[in-house]
């Protein structure tokens, strides 16, 4: 059964880096290399964001807000997706959350984490 579980999460002041991960358990190798993953978050009073993507093919899509500061990337050898949040600001803060898809003949479907609270202080 698969199963995503976040971490690294927690408070920094502003200016600093976090670095997110997201662990993907339950799949082969294979079938996790054949998955998109990304980030969205939630911060107060706001819609859900995309912030980050990283497709089967490595190909990355960033959000305005955070390109040039945030770094997605994947580790197919142990199923692992991650997000590298440098510069980070006080609008940062939210909870990100975890999301993998699953794409067969245009049909997909998408699993998230639990989610994990991102704070930026000033």
């Amino acid at each position: 059964e698969m199963q995503l579980v976040e971490s690294g999460g927690g408070s920094v002041q502003a200016g600093g880096s976090l670095k997110l991960s997201c662990a993907v358990s339950g799949v082969s190798e294979y079938m996790f290399s054949t998955y998109g993953m990304g980030w969205h978050r939630d911060a107060p009073g706001q819609e859900r964001e995309l912030v980050s993507y990283i497709s089967s093919d490595g190909t990355q899509h960033y959000a305005d807000s955070v390109k040039g500061r945030f770094t997605i990337s994947r580790d197919n050898a142990v199923n692992t997706m991650t997000l590298v949040m440098n510069s980070l600001k006080t609008e940062d803060t939210a909870v990100y959350y975890c999301v993998l898809v699953e794409s067969r003949e245009g049909s997909s479907r998408q699993y998230w984490g639990q989610g994990t609270q991102v704070t930026v202080s000033s």
